[in-house]
């Protein structure tokens, strides 16, 4: 066994540093936008861009892969990644960003599909679970390590963007030295929307909403920090506490999906974070520790809202179609990101706070949608659900990382 996960561990870190590199660039930009006095519609764009590429990258990357071959596809996607990180330092202008965070998005999608392909092929019956428990470790820690890296220097300088890049082409070498052979071709992602919404209506209409409030978020949460005058170690640790926040509340909200309607789960969990995005809009809390109270609740329960979703949406679902309705979530949830940067982005043009109007309304939706459902079918029983598993970060997982997913081996191909 010890064998087997060795190439696996190359591969891993490989991940770490796409991921670091990612979650850097990736707050970086807003940030320094936001300082050049980019508009808040322009800095939500970047968002829109970056989430229309990484949607691209999931569908039509397989074609290239398929003729070039995995290794030497990840080493131009990467590569690519690498140039452009270089790129929006030596361009600092909205237009040119934008256009850039459109390829950067495809390419990153991409290159995780790969990755994450690999990951699938050195993965046996005895592996899978330590394997997709390592990855999601590695994706949640990675993240947070780019961001908090931000706070050790000037955002103004050229510094952090050839960091990025550094960082970017660090995630070739492992790769590049690794034994892992090449893995089977990716397969053809499709988006049914009609089989998605008949399964489950619920987990249709929520996990749009989902995207849509945490596009806005992800994206303009550090144009809001900027904006209220926090320091730029402040906005990092803001952004960190949510994605903390929503991983240690996976595990507890799960299991109590498990006991019970999920609808429900998802309802209060929903209402909680629009509650919680309310209060700030509202309050707006000038005291950090108001600010990290409501920012580490709202984390909590928004970052938890896709794995509920993907739950519920399974439990309807015939035991062979894990892959496809979760691949189609996470399409649509790609969709909502696409669109939430954009109406952040018009909405913080008349008030910054109104960033968490945008995320409230959305979550106060999932509730009251989820709830009228309750009324229209009846819940799975518990005894005929499978137990919940948690699911990698929904801003960087692709529908490779679902076939990584122990539940996938059942998948009929």
């Amino acid at each position: 066994m010890r064998r087997n996960l060795l190439p696996v561990l190359s591969l891993l870190l490989g991940t770490a540093f796409l991921l670091a590199g990612n979650g850097l660039h990736g707050l970086l930009l807003p940030m320094r936008g936001s300082a050049e006095g980019f508009s808040p519609t322009s800095l939500g764009l970047l968002g829109t861009a970056w989430a229309t590429g990484f949607v691209l990258g999931c569908i039509y990357s397989q074609r290239l892969v398929r003729r070039i071959g995995h290794i030497r596809a990840f080493s131009a996607f990467s590569a690519t990644i690498a140039i452009i990180a270089l790129l929006t330092g030596l361009l600092v202008d909205p237009v040119s960003w934008i256009l850039l965070r459109v390829v950067t998005g495809f390419a990153i999608a991409a290159a995780f599909m790969i990755i994450e392909s690999w990951l699938n092929e050195r993965a046996t019956n005895e592996t899978r679970g330590l394997i997709f428990s390592l990855y999601m470790t590695v994706t949640y820690v990675a993240i947070v390590a780019g961001q908090m890296s931000i706070a050790l220097g000037d955002i103004n300088q050229s510094t952090f963007f050839i960091i990025a890049g550094i960082l970017y082409c660090l995630a070739l070498l492992p790769t590049a030295v690794s034994t892992a052979s090449s893995p089977a071709p990716l397969k053809e992602v499709k988006l049914d929307l009609g089989m998605i919404y008949r399964n489950s209506p619920v987990s249709f209409i929520s996990i749009l909403l989902i995207g849509i409030a945490n596009g806005a978020f992800g994206t303009l949460a550090p144009v809001f920090g900027a904006n209220v005058g926090l320091t730029t170690l402040t906005i990092a640790t803001m952004m960190s506490i949510t994605i903390f926040s929503g991983a240690v509340m996976q595990l507890p909200a799960g299991r109590m999906s498990d006991r019970m309607d999920r609808r429900y789960v998802l309802a209060g969990l929903a209402a909680v974070a629009g509650l919680s995005g309310l209060a700030i809009a509202v309050i707006q809390p000038s005291g950090i520790g108001i600010l990290f109270g409501l920012i580490s609740l709202y984390g909590a329960m928004s970052y938890t809202l896709y794995s509920i979703t993907v739950a519920h949406a399974n439990d309807f679902a015939a035991s062979d179609k894990f892959v496809t309705v979760s691949g189609g979530l996470l399409l649509l949830y790609g969709i909502g990101t696409i669109i939430g940067p954009l109406i952040g982005g018009f909405a913080m043009a008349s008030n910054t706070y109104l960033l968490f109007a945008v995320t409230a309304v959305s979550h106060v939706a999932i509730a009251v949608y989820a709830l009228f459902r309750t009324r229209r079918r009846a819940a799975i029983p518990a005894e005929d659900r499978d137990n919940f598993s948690s699911t990698p970060l929904a801003k960087s997982a692709t529908p490779e990382s679902i076939n990584l997913d122990p539940r996938a081996t059942t998948q009929d191909n």
